[in-house]
């Protein structure tokens, strides 16, 4: 069978990282007879400039994107070169990037950011600069269900500028009921299909992370989210206040199964909870509507590794794991979804094995390149495919 991929490897590392889950991808899916008609879209802020400050990516390159069967996103953002300290922007005032990133969630309707964490056994944390354990495998497996197309990010506002100078500065968060409704619908859909509960007791759970005793939209959030609740007699509601919440993320993250919230509350708690995984390097985000998807790590694009063979691609190669899934349950394939469950046990291999891993994840002294990771993942993936041939 073949699928059409869109790779949209970006700026920085992100060419680096893709390079390592296009690898590990390829080598689950040609023993399995699966193959990927990829066409590689250029976009970012290194796009920007090279393109004369024009556009962020080449002209019908939300075509070819609408037309995939699934996305792949590698990092966006680069550093302003006038030197102003901030990410380089365009003259309508979107960050360099926008058009693959907040482009693509808003016209492709991919309105659900999927977060997946989960610690993995032999991943430690790094705390006061020491890699230690603090939380334990089996403990940490939480679904964030981010909200991905409104809130903060929905564009509405500005600046009023005198004699040049921003004076006042705007951003509306917008919320509606049926923006609402079909993320937390969502949540609950995943919440039931998940085969296990909270790790703390087994319960199914969806928790709605929100601001209910101050903000209006949160009011809005929660009376939605117990209206769809009621279409799920067997999961238990709950809810908690968003700065109450990023102490009991970090304190009993064992209490948590699927959460869901509005759209900067989740950007922001999701990364926090990246720390319960052993760092953004393990992280992984999956953009998902009814018809679409787009799959990435949540890491930025660090421009100061960039050609430095660094960075941890584990989240990058878990991203195009989500993406066999997610296109394997869309089209009952079930040997994409042996691919997805290969390269997951891959992963897991390698980390228990404790080599090679990035610096992120051993330190400096042991640290393996970013290529040596991937190769490594590609090489067992195969072998678990083969296994069952």
């Amino acid at each position: 069978m073949t699928y059409n991929l869109v790779t949209l490897p970006g700026d920085g590392t992100g060419p680096e990282v893709m390079r390592e889950g296009l690898r590990v991808l390829h080598a689950v899916s040609a023993p399995l007879g699966i193959s990927w008609n990829t066409t590689e879209i250029p976009c970012g802020g290194q796009y920007y400039l090279a393109n004369g400050r024009k556009s962020d990516w080449p002209e019908g390159s939300f075509e070819k994107c609408k037309s995939a069967d699934v996305l792949l996103l590698g990092a966006v953002g680069w550093p302003d070169p006038d030197g102003t300290g901030g990410p380089l922007t365009m003259a309508d005032g979107n960050m360099a990037g926008w058009s693959p990133v907040i482009g693509n969630r808003t016209r492709l309707e991919l309105y659900a950011n999927v977060r997946p964490v989960k610690l993995y056994p032999g991943v430690d944390h790094r705390i006061h600069g020491q890699r230690v354990q603090v939380w334990k495998p089996g403990k940490v497996d939480i679904l964030f269900v981010r909200e991905g197309t409104e809130g903060l990010y929905s564009g509405i506002g500005g600046v009023l500028k005198r004699g040049g100078i921003g004076n006042v500065a705007v951003d509306v968060r917008l919320i509606t009921r049926d923006g609402a409704a079909r993320v937390i619908r969502k949540a609950f859909e995943l919440c039931r299909a998940r085969p296990q509960g909270a790790p703390k007791d087994g319960k199914k759970r969806v928790t709605a992370i929100i601001k209910d005793n101050v903000l209006d939209g949160c009011r809005l959030f929660r009376e939605v989210f117990f209206e769809i609740g009621r279409e799920y007699p067997e999961i238990e509601k709950d809810t908690a206040i968003v700065d109450a919440f990023t102490q009991w993320l970090i304190t009993q993250p064992e209490s948590f199964d699927v959460c869901v919230t509005t759209n900067m509350f989740g950007d922001i708690v999701t990364d926090l909870a990246s720390v319960l995984q052993g760092g953004m390097g393990m992280a992984v985000g999956a953009n998902i509507g009814d018809n679409h998807a787009m799959f990435e790590p949540i890491h930025g694009s660090a421009p100061k590794y960039t050609g430095l063979d660094k960075v941890n691609p584990i989240a990058m190669i878990l991203a195009a794991k989500e993406a066999c899934d997610w296109l394997g349950r869309r089209r009952k394939d079930t040997k994409l979804l042996r691919a997805g469950a290969a390269i997951e046990e891959a992963v897991q291999d390698l980390l228990s094995q404790g080599a090679p891993l990035t610096y992120d994840l051993v330190g400096e002294a042991k640290a393996a390149k970013c290529s040596e990771v991937g190769m490594a993942c590609a090489e067992i993936a195969a072998s678990k495919v083969a296994a069952t041939l």
